[in-house]
């Protein structure tokens, strides 16, 4: 943990003031339209899937040039307007975008049942994984990103101790416990109620939620490579550290359509995660407490459901 906090200051001391405050007030801007207005829910209800997608591409593709651009201005300068750190900019907003519209992917699947419906869930986020592996490859093959395979962007065990994730999740057990007893929270978790219209198919029922479970943690190692791999690691070679930054705030807004303490914790979140990840360059230790985090929330919102009262 002290390692931790000596990463953490570090970075605050080097990083600019003016750009590290105009970004926070910024995404607090964000953070009261959206759930004032509700900037998702609007682009979620645009209509066709690629009306939705331009939607979330003009929307990332915004606050990301906001924020890369108050690097410039505070920070570094001309070396924000190299060709492959721009077109990986680009690339970042189209992927997302991609990934937060529904593939619907019932073509593939015989005629409509409830099984159907359940593969079209449990199928989506490794199918969206494989997307992001493709992006990934093909950044890799044009010499967006450094060579090194999956190393380039953080998926590696060299010189990494789990045990200070695993005290940081424990430090967080009582504030997910808190968290279980608000009705917003409680509103959102457990996500595997997604697939509760299966409980009258099968039986036992649990091998098929333990599948969601499973599925819905595929989603977070797809986080992590694309928020600290991709845009924290695998722009090292382009900003440093000042790519931490606009990281954060990104990634702050793919949490629109959370509970608003989520939300709000997501930026200062994504911030500590992705200092930690510049530092060790590697994204398993914000993976084992991103997905420690997931599961106890599910397992938050199970109790908080079942808990009499």
């Amino acid at each position: 943990m002290r390692a931790f906090l000596q990463y953490l200051l570090a970075y605050l001391r080097s990083t600019s003031r003016p750009a590290l405050l105009i970004t926070t007030l910024f995404v607090a801007a964000l953070i009261s339209a959206n759930y004032t207005f509700g900037i998702e829910r609007h682009i979620l209800a645009f209509g066709p899937w690629y009306v939705t997608f331009a939607g979330f591409f003009l929307f990332y593709g915004i606050v990301i040039a906001a924020v890369w651009g108050l690097q410039y201005e505070w920070s570094g300068g001309p070396r924000f307007f190299q060709p492959r750190l721009v077109i990986l900019l680009l690339l970042a907003p189209l992927f997302f975008a991609a990934k937060m519209v529904h593939w619907d992917l019932s073509p593939l699947l015989p005629a409509a049942s409830p099984w159907n419906h359940y593969w079209l869930i449990v199928l989506q986020l490794p199918a969206k994984l494989l997307l992001l592996f493709g992006l990934l490859f093909a950044c890799r093959k044009t010499g967006l990103l450094e060579e090194g395979g999956l190393r380039s962007v953080g998926l590696t065990t060299r010189g990494f101790d789990a045990r200070p994730y695993f005290l940081l999740l424990l430090l967080l057990v009582p504030v997910v416990a808190l968290a279980a007893t608000r009705p917003d929270f409680l509103h959102v978790y457990p996500k595997v109620k997604n697939v509760a219209f299966i409980d009258g198919y099968a039986s036992p029922v649990w091998p098929w939620k333990l599948g969601y479970e499973l599925s819905y943690g595929l989603d977070f190692l797809s986080i992590e490579l694309f928020f600290r791999g991709l845009l924290v690691i695998g722009l090292v070679r382009y900003a440093g550290e000042q790519a931490i930054l606009p990281m954060a705030a990104f990634y702050c807004t793919i949490h629109f359509g959370k509970p608003l303490g989520e939300c709000i914790s997501s930026y200062f979140g994504g911030m500590v995660l992705g200092v930690l990840a510049y530092r060790t360059r590697s994204i398993l230790g914000g993976l084992t407490v991103h997905l420690g985090l997931a599961w106890m929330m599910e397992l938050g919102g199970w109790l908080g459901h079942s808990w009499p009262g």
